[in-house]
């Protein structure tokens, strides 16, 4: 075996034009794992070798250290044919056999035999003989890149090579020598460049290790994606406190959600501050201000306008109110800042100009103006208009505020507006605004808070972990405008698939199933769905469509509950006996989580599942009856029966009074009482009696055992 040679820290560059800034992280990082798992699979980087990936505007380059310029010899173990086909019918060897030897260069004497555990087959191992670095690592980068995440390559010149964007050179040295290689249509060479305006000029890397502190100090450019976010962030932070206001660098959250947030919490969440990343070299923070006068137009607006269109980073004061300055984000370092603040403040005067026109020209229509217009923007073409999708919103609506009990009316006119305000300006500027806008015209419109908050939390929860609707009249139209989407959707075959879900079905299901559970609502989700399609016109949708939503949305139910940290075996217990309640779960959960933790809960959910074996049995054989059958007492022969019927008896009273209350771990708990019972019954009571009556009677007795202990959840799913 050959002795490696002393290890150093690789490099790899590529150059190019400006990467997508939204997607330049993803990219590094991909880039940057499959290299290295490239070397490391071909033993020329080992454990001890760390990869550091690097992202700029015009760059994705990575550095690996202790990498060896030089393969270990290695012996490898080729595998051939099974034993089974290595011979034919006469005994001789087979051309299988034959091919792997000639393949292998050796001879039968050299084979050896492997059991797999499945069968026995021929091998051999051989020594290879290491090779060079050099020789591999071109096509590594040239593999590495073809399996980036780019939905668009381009092409240029007359280059033959597609990329996300066009590739001007490449790097690959190891230590102090360049690799020799192409990839791209670039020969490797040691030459970069800096800052594209900052730079001293071309850069020179001297040495691979040196590469992040030769661009930092000759290059003006911060290489590390996420140094220059930490970077961008202590700035913004900085210059937030000097003016004690909080930055914002994500839309979705409300303004009292963004407020209530820690500083981790607004950097870990900001999509903005990604892009801004991607956008610059060597980042500088400026303070901006805009005319206070635009402040009456809503915050929420302003807001969109300065992110999306600026990249601009707004400020709130500490009670949640915009102020009238904002953040840049420069990618230039000079002494006099003036002009490019002043720039940068005409520019956001104009946008914000366009954001009050909008906003005061929609005010000019009232919503229920608009309303009748939504018959000329199609919904889909299989479920009509969005005025007949709003029909539909407005009759489920009613029916779910009726249940709610709240004001019926109010609650159809919320849901009869809450569509209009995708006619307006604003919206069509910004569609992250419907239902915000939509509020804030209908207050302007006179109509009452209830039912303009409704129209705003109609569409909550958005994602994940987003706020749920505030108050019943809310929580009827999100459901009804959910539910609508589901069941419509689904009911006409659009079902989700793998990755694919262009509707968001799923996101929709999780959040009725949240409104439900997390508000908390006693309605029936069976009962929910059943009136969601009988609402919509007969045969537009499945006739099957609210029992495989149902099914659809159970499974979103279990995935939701695993999420909280119930158990699977817990989740399986306690859903088929909610009836639809689904806020009922996470009490009868955390009941079976407490009674799970009790020494005696094994033996039980162990006796739970006899009991119900043998109904289940005794059901098959005597008749359906068994499992409505009374106990009669003048039919218990044995002390051991007599004494479990008592202690039934006993227990029925706590058990109702508990589950009464909602206090499920009570209801569990009060079970233990039985234990010493139930294990006397079944070691001294034959229940397959050859006497039918008593057999019938006995099996009655175990019924009623089995509804008992299974009020809360099944917990023969408890049993190993």
């Amino acid at each position: 075996m050959s002795t490696p040679v002393s290890k150093q820290t690789l490099l790899i560059e590529l150059l190019t034009e400006e990467l997508p800034p939204k997607a330049l992280e993803k990219l590094s990082v991909s880039f940057a794992d499959d290299v290295f798992a490239a070397l490391r699979e071909q033993s020329l980087a080992g454990q001890d070798s760390v990869c550091t990936p690097f992202a700029t505007p015009r760059r994705l380059a990575l550095t690996v250290t202790n990498v060896v310029s030089q393969q270990p010899d290695r012996m490898i173990e080729r595998k051939g044919p099974a034993v089974s086909a290595a011979r034919d019918a006469d005994g001789k060897i087979s051309k299988a056999l034959e091919g792997f030897m000639r393949s292998a260069d050796v001879v039968y004497e050299q084979l050896k035999l492997v059991h797999d555990g499945k069968a026995e087959y021929y091998a051999v191992r051989i020594e290879q003989k290491g090779k060079a670095l050099d020789e591999y690592l071109p096509d590594m980068v040239a593999q590495a890149l073809k399996k980036l995440p780019i939905p668009k390559l381009m092409r240029w010149g007359d280059s033959e090579h597609q990329f996300v964007r066009p590739v001007k050179s490449l790097i690959m040295m190891l230590g102090e020598r360049i690799i020799k290689g192409e990839v791209m249509g670039c020969v490797s060479n040691n030459i970069t460049c800096g800052h594209r305006f900052l730079s001293t000029g071309a850069i020179t890397i001297k040495n691979a290790a040196e590469y992040e502190n030769s661009l930092s100090i000759v290059g003006n450019t911060v290489a590390g994606f996420r140094a220059r976010r930490k970077m961008i962030t202590a700035q913004l932070e900085h210059a937030a406190k000097e003016l004690g206001a909080v930055w914002i660098g994500h839309g979705s959250q409300s303004m009292q959600e963004l407020l209530a947030m820690t500083s981790v919490e607004r950097c870990t969440s900001s999509t903005l501050l990604d892009e801004v990343t991607a956008l610059v070299e060597w980042p500088v923070v400026y303070v901006g201000e805009f005319d206070a006068e635009f402040l009456e137009v809503p915050q929420e607006c302003l807001v969109l306008t300065m992110q999306q269109n600026q990249k601009y980073f707004p400020l709130l004061d500490q009670s949640g109110k915009l102020l009238n300055k904002f953040l840049i984000v420069s990618n230039m370092k000079v002494k006099n800042s003036k002009h490019i603040i002043g720039g940068n403040q005409r520019v956001v005067r104009s946008r914000l100009s366009d954001a009050r026109f909008f906003f005061n020209q929609d005010r000019k229509q009232k919503l229920e103006s608009r309303v009748a217009k939504l018959a000329n923007v199609v919904y889909h073409n299989k479920l009509g208009s969005q005025l007949q999708r709003v029909e539909r919103i407005v009759t489920l609506t009613g029916i779910i505020a009726r249940l709610l009990k709240v004001d019926k009316a109010e609650a159809e006119l919320a849901a009869r507006l809450s569509k209009a305000d995708l006619l307006t300006d604003m919206v069509g500027e910004f569609p992250e605004l419907q239902g915000v806008m939509g509020r804030y015209y209908a207050l302007h419109d006179g109509e009452k808070p209830v039912v303009a908050d409704a129209i705003s939390g109609h569409y909550y929860p958005r994602f994940a972990g987003d706020s749920l609707p505030q108050g019943n009249l809310a929580c009827a139209l999100a459901l009804a405008d959910k539910l609508e989407t589901l069941v419509g959707i689904y009911g006409i075959g659009q079902v989700p698939t793998g990755d694919k879900d262009p509707f968001g079905l799923r996101r929709h299901a999780l959040g009725v199933l949240r409104i439900l559970i997390e508000t908390p609502l006693d309605l029936p989700l069976h009962a929910l769905l059943k009136l969601t399609a009988e609402n919509f016109p007969k045969g537009m949708l499945s006739e099957t469509v609210a029992k495989e939503m149902e099914i659809f949305m159970m499974e979103r139910l279990r995935g939701y509950l695993r999420e909280r940290g119930y158990e699977a075996t817990h989740i399986e217990a306690v859903i088929p006996l909610l009836d639809g309640k689904l806020y009922q779960a996470p009490l009868r959960l955390e009941g079976v989580r407490a009674f799970a933790a009790l020494d005696s809960s094994k033996d039980l959910a162990a006796a739970n599942k006899r009991v119900q074996n043998i109904i289940r049995k005794n059901t098959e054989e005597l008749g359906a009856e068994i499992a409505t059958g009374k106990v009669n007492k003048l039919l218990l022969v044995e002390k051991q029966e007599v004494d479990l019927y008592q202690a039934i008896q006993d227990i029925i009273p706590y058990s109702a009074h508990y589950l009464s209350r909602n206090e499920y771990a009570h209801n569990l708990k009060s079970l233990v009482a039985l234990k010493p019972f139930i294990d006397d019954f079944f070691n001294n009571v034959m229940v397959m009696a050859e006497d039918k009556a008593i057999r019938k009677n006995r099996a009655a007795l175990l019924n009623e055992l089995g509804r008992l202990m299974n009020q809360v959840a099944d917990i023969s799913k408890l049993a190993a």
